[in-house]
């Protein structure tokens, strides 16, 4: 995934400014797919304007701007969609961080597995927090926007997280070995 695709997703969403996108990656993506700061979104949103994927709809105070996806945009984001790259794999710091475990003492694999779990509820409530901030600015009577359905799956990866690392807790036996903590 590229920034570019992240910012089009938000905006097909809604229309947004450069400054909200940036309260949106903080709030609801940095933790659960991706980061960007106002550093990277303003060029970003430069860029996708010059090429007809976004247009500013609106021009308030202090030069913000209000961007919206165009057709392009959404035929671009529709594409990237359905034809993922190859060359652009998956990244989860987390997922290999525990290709670990073998080479810890069962103390250190049950921290490990503990701060999985504590990281997980913590990141679970943040996220929930963004949930009702979006849905208080949601307008009534009008469909949820698609990033319910991505925050829904953030919150079930999560719960996922959070299951595998207490049944690790469970299963996992006392006295270390050089292959790392047994699992029954």
């Amino acid at each position: 995934m590229s920034l570019r695709h992240a910012i089009l997703s938000l905006l097909a969403d809604r229309p947004d400014t450069g400054y909200d996108l940036a309260k949106r990656f903080d709030g609801m993506l940095s933790s659960h797919a991706w980061h960007a700061s106002h550093s990277q979104i303003y060029p970003e949103l430069r860029r996708m304007t010059a090429a007809g994927l976004v247009e500013v709809v609106e021009k308030g105070a202090r030069g913000s701007r209000t961007y919206t996806i165009t057709d392009a945009g959404r035929a671009e984001l529709r594409d990237w969609a359905f034809n993922p790259s190859a060359a652009a794999p998956a990244r989860n710091e987390k997922v290999l961080r525990l290709l670990a475990l073998p080479v810890l003492d069962v103390a250190d694999a049950r921290r490990l597995a503990e701060r999985v779990s504590a990281e997980s509820d913590e990141l679970e409530a943040q996220l929930r927090q963004s949930q009702r901030q979006v849905a208080d600015d949601h307008d009534p009577g009008t469909r949820p926007g698609y990033a319910y359905f991505s925050a829904e799956f953030a919150l079930r990866y999560l719960k996922l997280e959070r299951e595998w690392a207490r049944w690790v807790l469970e299963n996992l036996k006392p006295g270390p070995s050089r292959r790392g903590p047994t699992a029954s």
